[in-house]
């Protein structure tokens, strides 16, 4: 069999072996919990507040301001629930029912988050059950044909019961990148009272993450995005922002996250991140590679369209739509061929549904289950883009056939 072809990176990325070299003593020999005094306990200790220092020297904070989580998933929902907690813990109500709330409190207002139409389901589902269960109103802002947010659409949108904006640096799908700093400037002169939350799950391994330059309250991170483990996340916290646990247990993270510490996990994020800045240079090949890709496709493959803004993405990403041809056939065929592709978010791959994403830029249904995701990584390859490149004109015109579809593709 050929060499299997890898171009999923935005799913999930190989663990570096540096980062699992780091990860290998904490499974069987510096095995004790972080929370014990003793000496095993303390061992992970030490290895965790190295793990932390590193992450905030990334951020640009204090390690103190570092909350260790599961992943973004949990630190997105962390977010959008931690928040809303933390504003009815100033009212006598009964929030943890979370419905047939009452207040008599004058001064009480049902608060308000924005967010777009096109987060991650994590941030968009938690969204909805603040709504569903009439904890906050959300306004869920329509993206531009280009896939990126508009900063006068934010502060058209802004309320006097706004207590959050949650809006990620980088679209998991598409890969266009928001204005998050511009955001942050806008949010900080003129309504420095709100809580500005970015996921930046698919910007950290290419884009600025200081939280002062983005002028964030609240950032969320995966490790298995930037070659380190799965299961292991970060959300940063700057500090008296006001936002409460929503798990209940023990008085880890400093009791904003309870749960026994996944030390592997959290030495692995920490080397990950630690070895992001050495290999930034490594981007503009894949930025060159990830251009020679587009180009080709959209020169040599009929009917075919890049989703969302080419200057303002990811380096790594490239979203195609193809007229008559239907994504979930198209990667499956890929994927016998030995390429591995996605037509979205790895999170959303076994749904029938359209993809929200391109559904919010204003793709109709057909046009969404055309999509295909191409993701690249450090150890892409041109001979890699050139064989997906050459599999995907052949499965183009195979699957067109069959479906009767656009037939000036023979001619």
């Amino acid at each position: 069999m050929n060499k299997r072809i890898y171009l999923d990176y935005a799913a999930t990325t190989p663990v570096d072996s540096k980062v699992f070299q780091a990860m290998k003593p904490y499974f069987m020999e510096k095995y004790g919990n972080p929370m014990s005094v003793h000496g095993f306990g303390q061992e992970s200790l030490e290895a965790m507040d190295k793990a932390r220092t590193q992450v905030a020297e990334f951020l640009n904070c204090s390690p103190s301001e570092v909350i260790f989580t599961s992943g973004a998933t949990e630190s997105n929902n962390l977010v959008v629930k931690g928040v809303i907690r933390s504003y009815y813990s100033k009212f006598p109500t009964n929030y943890k029912s979370g419905t047939n709330i009452q207040i008599t409190n004058k001064k009480f207002v049902i608060p308000h988050i924005i967010t777009t139409r096109f987060e991650h389901h994590c941030v968009l589902d938690a969204c909805k059950r603040m709504e569903n269960d009439k904890l906050a109103e959300i306004t869920y802002l329509t993206v531009s044909k280009d896939g990126v947010i508009r900063v006068e659409d934010v502060k058209k949108a802004i309320r006097p019961n706004t207590i959050l904006i949650s809006m990620m640096y980088v679209n998991n799908e598409i890969g266009t990148v928001q204005p998050i700093a511009e955001i942050g400037k806008l949010i900080k002169k003129y309504y420095p009272r709100l809580i500005f939350h970015t996921d930046a799950t698919q910007g950290a391994n290419y884009f600025d993450c200081d939280v002062n330059n983005l002028g964030v309250d609240l950032l969320s991170m995966s490790a298995h995005k930037i070659y380190g483990p799965k299961g292991i996340g970060m959300l940063y916290v700057k500090t008296n922002t006001p936002i409460r646990r929503v798990q209940d247990g023990g008085d880890q993270e400093y009791k904003m996250r309870s749960g026994t510490h996944n030390v592997p996990g959290i030495v692995g994020l920490g080397k990950a991140v630690s070895m992001i800045s050495e290999q930034r240079p490594k981007n503009k090949e894949i930025l060159k590679l990830r251009d020679y890709l587009i180009k080709r496709v959209l020169d040599e493959v009929s009917h075919s369209h890049l989703n969302g803004s080419k200057a303002k993405r990811s380096p790594n990403n490239a979203n195609f739509r193809f007229d008559d041809v239907e994504g979930e056939g198209l990667v499956l065929s890929l994927d016998m061929e030995g390429i591995a592709a996605s037509t979205g978010s790895a999170c959303s791959s076994g749904a029938l549904e359209p993809s929200h994403v391109l559904l919010s830029l204003g793709l109709k249904p057909e046009q969404a289950h055309g999509s295909l995701r191409l993701t690249l990584g450090k150890y892409t390859t041109k001979k890699d883009v050139d064989t997906a490149i050459g599999k995907l004109k052949e499965i183009i015109k195979r699957l067109r056939k069959i479906s009767g579809g656009v037939m000036k593709e023979f001619n």
